[in-house]
This record gives structure tokens, sequence and C-alpha cells, in this order.
């Protein structure tokens, strides 16, 4: 059954509880497969069989209290880039409760004052019930659905404060009034919610940041007229003209003029890349001082730019498995604290014989214990790891990639295009039959037409230099064999050649030394009418390791991370490579189709220990399996789009430091959950027992509750400051 997935966001929810409710809500609905909702993003991601219409899911968001929205393109910038402002009930709250403030700073100097009874009464009621309605709403919506949420521990508490009062008041008892706290309380959350929303919205600053890349206009050649037009209407194949100092509008290929193109808000890369002729441009990347023709190649939702920002919004809207196990105390946390502050009330006042000291006791209680905090730990930290991570070119697809990678202590690399610059050249030709290098070479190239790797594109750039034209069909197999004026032709490895029975005699030294200096070896062979097959040739093909390997690989040691390279090369070239970038461990000899064996097999051996994990570094088709089996697939972003997809993580650059980087800001970003989900429990383990026991009035804990929110996202944003070494 073909499966959708729709996108809304979700608002008036207010913590951990809510995001269950609209979980359990949206979960109800017949052909729903999948729920995740972020309370810092508030958006819901729904997986549903193609049945289920987006009208019926937001409604049933609707049933259980809440608010749903559909998203379009302006309305989600909007979301993104719009900082909350100072809402007129935050202030109109401060200034309505600044008169219940004064009397507390004034006692200590001796100065006894405080309003009328009855004008305390008029203005708490304008706070309790105006101000303060969204709390009742919700907690209403709460009760309905036979659940609780932060609102509804509110309501509750500032209610009995608000109805002891009144209480105090109409039985003559003036002198023991309490709308101080309900009053305070409302006004502290109402404060605390505001700057909880001014904190996410950095949280948010790197989608808004690559959003804001998006070009609104772009200029298309038509004919010998330049038209000014908007981006949604230009197709693919237009001719877009880029000025100097413009912000490329497509995704393309340059087919006239050279320039330079600063790319560093997508990749990270700080200096600018050069372009001329047939290189391709990124949209949302900025031209330099050259004016530029670039054919379309890809637009809006398939440009580079809206699936970096598909995967990075992707990242933070999936839940991190340590998140689910929040979720499953937060489902029972409410009712929870109620219980406890029933007993609070019950014991206090059989205890004291005083009500309505008892009742203070737990509001208290009420008060302090709000899960927001516990529900905004895990998402905001990795908010804001995925968006730095991303600025420094490093896409992440989930939260669950992120959070494996922290515990990845192998990495396997593949080595052409990875560990090597992915270009190699033919710097060696030993010619044992009788042909002359010019035959060799044609023949060479005859079998490599149309190969698209690297070792083909090597043996025809050489062959070019001769002039030899690839016009004969080659076959792929486990190298290339083709048929050449009715004989049959194999180039490729030494361990092919040995399977084809080929005549290795008197080659063995040659073969050593080119193996030793860590060439790559291939062999042109031909079958002989009696059915032998020959050697006619043996290339040597060098590829330069990349500048930063090694340090790269030292990176990695010094994060104790162990390094294997799975490689197609003779076991000597592998060795030579493994050498001179101190490898812990080098597997030669591997067909494509089974490097995911071999990832497998490094698994069962890092598996010991089941918190340990192995990613795959690569960037060919051929290493999509393998990225595809390993805890954690690793694509070089210069790869690929069959390697990018089949990843968890994609580096945008192809420096090789980007992998310790990686890694680096995953551990960092799990360490900043723990951190939260521990200063959100710490508040409410030491907070609800201080609460319980009398320790705590109600309006510190209320200034505790808001303040636990605020200080769990500061200590997610403190990330920000987190820099990438390559």
């Amino acid at each position: 059954m073909k499966t959708v997935q729709y996108h809304f966001i979700v608002e008036d929810m207010s913590c951990a509880s809510c995001v269950g409710r609209v979980e359990k809500a949206l979960k109800k609905v017949d052909g729903v497969i999948d729920v995740s909702v972020n309370l810092a993003t508030e958006k819901a991601t729904v997986d549903a069989d193609e049945h289920v219409k987006l009208e019926t899911l937001m409604s049933a968001v609707d049933k259980a209290g809440y608010h749903a929205v559909k998203i379009t393109e302006s309305a989600g910038d909007q979301q993104k880039s719009k900082k909350p402002s100072l809402h007129w009930t935050i202030v109109t709250a401060v200034i309505l409760a600044i008169p219940f403030v004064l009397p507390m700073l004034l006692a200590p100097f001796g100065i006894n004052w405080m309003m009328p009874a009855w004008l305390q009464w008029g203005i708490a009621s304008v706070v309790q019930f105006g101000l303060g309605a969204k709390f009742y709403r919700s907690g209403f919506s709460a009760v309905k659905a036979w659940s609780g949420n932060m609102d509804l521990l509110v309501a509750i508490g500032t209610s009995a404060a608000y109805g002891l009062s009144v209480y105090q008041l109409m039985t003559g008892n003036s002198e023991h009034l309490y709308f101080e706290s309900s009053v305070i309380i409302i006004t502290l959350i109402l404060i605390g919610k505001w700057l909880e929303s001014s904190a996410k919205h950095q949280t948010t600053q790197a989608i808004a940041a690559l959003s804001s890349l998006r070009p609104d206009v772009a200029l298309v050649k038509q004919g010998d007229q330049e038209v000014s037009l908007p981006i949604s209407q230009v197709n693919v194949g237009d001719i877009v003209i880029v000025k100097p100092g413009e912000r490329i509008a497509v995704d393309g290929i340059v087919i006239e003029g050279a320039s330079s193109s600063d790319e560093s808000m997508l990749t990270g890369e700080s200096f600018p890349v050069n372009k001329s002729v047939n290189d391709v441009v990124t949209g949302g990347t900025i031209n330099g001082e050259g004016l530029l023709l670039v054919k379309t190649t890809a637009i809006q939702a398939d440009s580079t730019l809206s699936k970096i920002i598909a995967m990075v919004e992707s990242a933070q809207a999936k839940k991190a498995p340590i998140q689910r196990i929040v979720d499953r105390i937060s489902a029972i946390f409410v009712p929870v604290i109620l219980v406890i502050a029933l007993v609070t009330l019950l014991a206090w006042g059989m205890i004291l014989h005083d009500w309505q000291q008892a009742l203070l006791y737990a509001v208290a209680v009420l008060v302090i214990a709000c899960p927001c905090a516990l529900g905004l730990a895990t998402p905001t930290a990795i908010m804001v790891g995925t968006g730095v991570a991303a600025r420094h070119g490093i896409l992440i697809k989930d939260a669950e990639a992120l959070e494996t990678l922290h515990n990845v202590n192998t990495v396997a690399f593949d080595k052409t295009g990875t560990l090597t610059i992915g270009k190699p050249e033919l710097v060696e030709m030993d010619i044992i039959g009788s042909e002359t290098p010019d035959q060799i070479l044609s023949l060479a190239a005859s079998l490599q037409a149309g190969s698209e790797h690297p070792l083909a594109k090597a043996i025809l750039s050489k062959a070019k230099e001769y002039g030899y034209a690839q016009n004969i069909t080659s076959v792929a197999g486990s190298g290339v064999m083709a048929t050449v004026d009715n004989t049959q032709y194999y180039l490729g490895s030494l361990r092919w050649m040995k399977s084809l029975n080929a005549y290795f005699v008197g080659m063995d030294d040659k073969i050593n030394e080119l193996a030793s200096k860590g060439y790559t070896i291939s062999f042109l062979a031909k079958q002989q009418l009696e059915g032998n097959v020959v050697i006619l040739a043996l290339f040597g093909f060098a590829d330069v390791i990349k500048p930063e390997a090694k340090t790269a690989i030292e990176a990695l040691h010094q994060l104790n991370v162990k390094n294997v390279m799975l490689t197609g090369d003779n076991q000597k070239a592998a060795n030579y490579v493994g050498q001179q970038l101190g490898l812990d461990k080098v597997i030669a000899e591997v067909l494509p189709q089974d490097k995911a064996n071999y990832v497998y097999q490094l698994q069962k051996e890092s598996h010991v220990d089941t918190h340990h994990r192995v990613a795959m570094v690569g960037d060919g088709i051929n290493d999509a399996p393998a990225l595809a089996a390993a805890d954690i697939g690793i694509a070089m972003g210069t790869g690929t789009d069959v390697a990018m997809h089949a990843a968890s993580i994609t580096l945008m650059r192809g420096n090789l430091f980007l992998i310790a980087d990686a890694i680096d800001i995953s551990r960092r970003t799990y360490n900043k959950i723990k951190q939260n989900l521990f200063w959100a429990f710490f508040y409410n383990l030491i907070g609800i027992p201080l609460a319980a026991f009398g320790f705590l009035n109600p309006m510190i804990a209320g200034a505790a509750m808001a303040l636990s929110s605020v200080s769990v996202v500061t200590n997610a944003l403190l990330l920000k400051r987190w820099k990438a070494r390559a």
C-alpha cells in the first residue's frame, strides 16, 4: 500500500503531556502508521496510507483541544523567521502585578502598604479569567480527553489560591488574602513562555537562514531578450543570466563565462570555488566577479537548497530514541502530580489543622511540577545541533542518526574518491605481447568506452593523446570484456584475471614492484583460439591521497574511533595506502556487492558492546549498499545522489575532517540532551518534595517553573558556539 507523509503546525501545545495527547489523537485515526510531534518546532509529522486525508488529521488535533494549521511555503518561512514580540497580555500582566509586588518590596523598609481588598479582587479577577483564560481552555480540553497538561496544573493551582482568597474576603477575613499568588504565578508563567519562545526562535535560525537564500526572481535569456521571471516560472533547460555579485537563482551548468562562487552557506567552504564552462553551480550561492550563463538543471523542490532544507527539517521533526522514553514518563506525569498535590493537601491539613496553609502547599506542588522543560530538553538540543552542523556542511538526515553517531567507534572507508582524490592517472604501462603502445591503448580504450569508472577515465584520457575513438561496444562484468575483430578481450584486476586462469609467467616481479608503490593494477588480456587467456599488458594507476586524509584519520583516533578501509584494489596497493594514512585495518580485493557483508562483519566485531556502532564512508553508486547496511552511512557530498540518498549523513564538501567533526557535534549534542534531561528532572525531583514539605511558596514555585524551561533552551543554544575544524 502506498504511504504519504503529512506535515502541519500544531498550536497551543504547552508541555510534553500536550505532545503525548496530540500523538495519541492522531494515532487513533484509521490508516495512520507513525506520528511524531515536536514541541520545539510545534510541527506534527504523520506517516499514513494514501486514503488518509490531511483534513481528517487536522480535525483529530482540533478535537483533542489544539489548533492545527496547514503549512504553506510562505507561512512556513514566516513561522520560522518571525521572532516572538512582547505580547500585550504580558505587558498588561506585568502592570497589573506591580501593585501586588510592591508591598513585598516595601515591607523590609518598614513600609506596610496594601491595596484595598476589593481592588485586589478586581485586579486578580482580570488576570485570572482574562489573561489566564488560555490555561482554563487548554486544561478543560485535557480533562475532556481524560488527560492532563501543564495548563491544567496552572489552572487548578491558581484557581485554588484565587478561590481561597475570595472565601476569606467573603467571610470577613481580609487580612489573609492570597490574590498575589495567583496574579504573580500567572504573570511569571506568561513571561517564562515568552522567554522560552524567544529562545526557541534562535533554534530555528539555521533553517530560516537557509530559506532566506532562495532567490525570488531569475533573469532568463529568451532569444535576444533578458526577462526577469518569478523563480516559480523558471523551467529546466532555461538559460539564466547571473551577474557579478548576484545570488545564483537555480541549480545548473555553466555554459558561458567564468567566475567564482561563494558556497559557504551551503557547504561551510570558506574559500570561493572557481566556476567555468561545464561546471555545476548551486542555487542560493553567490556569484563572484564574472558574468555567467547557466543552463537550469533543477528548480524548486528538486534543487539542492530545497533538499538541504528538507533534510534539516526532517532531522528536527523526527524524535530521537531517547525522547520516546521521556514521552512515556510524560504520559503519566500530570496524573501523578495531581495525586501528590492531593496527598500534600490532606496530609498538611490533618497535621497542621490549617487547611489554608495546606492548600497553599498543594498549589506550590501543582505550579512547580510543569513538565514543559522535560518536553523541550531533547528537541531543542537536536534543533541546534543539526542546525549548526548544516551551517558547517554536515547534513544529518534524522534525529536517530544524530543520536546513533555519538556511539560510533569504527569508521569504514571506501578508497577511491573518499580517501583519495578519485582521479587516478595511468602512470605505467608494461606490454607483454608484440602489440605496440598505440594498439594496446586503442584496445583498452575501446573496452572502456562509456564507462564512468575512474580507471576507465584514466585510460580514455591517455588514449585521446593518441587520437583513438572509442566506438566499440563494451560489456561490463567483474571487469570489462568486449569482442574486437572477433577476438574476446578482457580488462580488469589481478583477482579477476586469476579466475580466468590467465597466463602470468614472468610477471610477478613487475606486479610486486607496482604494488609496492601503491599503484592500482589492471591487466589487458585476450582469449586465444584454443581458449587460453593470455596477458597483453599491465597498467599501473596512481590515485593521489587527499591532502587532509592523514590528519583526518588522526583526528578520528583522538576520538577513539577505529579506521578501516574497504577497497577493490589488490592487497599490496591497499596496504600501501593504509600505511601512509595509519589505518587500523585494510580489507582489499572486495567486490562492490560484498562491501555490505564486510560492514556486517565489522558490526559483529563492534557489537560486543552494544553501545558501539559502525559508520561507512563512501561516494559512489557501488557504495550505496554498504552505506545502507552500516549503522550510520556517511556520503561525501562530492559523490553521487544515490550514495547521498542511502546515507544518514551527507558531507557537503569532500573534506574528510568533516567526519570527525560530525562525530564531535553528535557527541556534544547528545551530552546537551543528557544535561537538559538532568536539569528537567532535577527541577522536579528537588522542587516537588520541597513544595510538598512546605519549603516553597507558590510564587517562588512559579518563578522556578518558568525559569526551568528557559534554562533548558538556553543550555541547548550553547551548541551554537561549536566550530568545525574542517
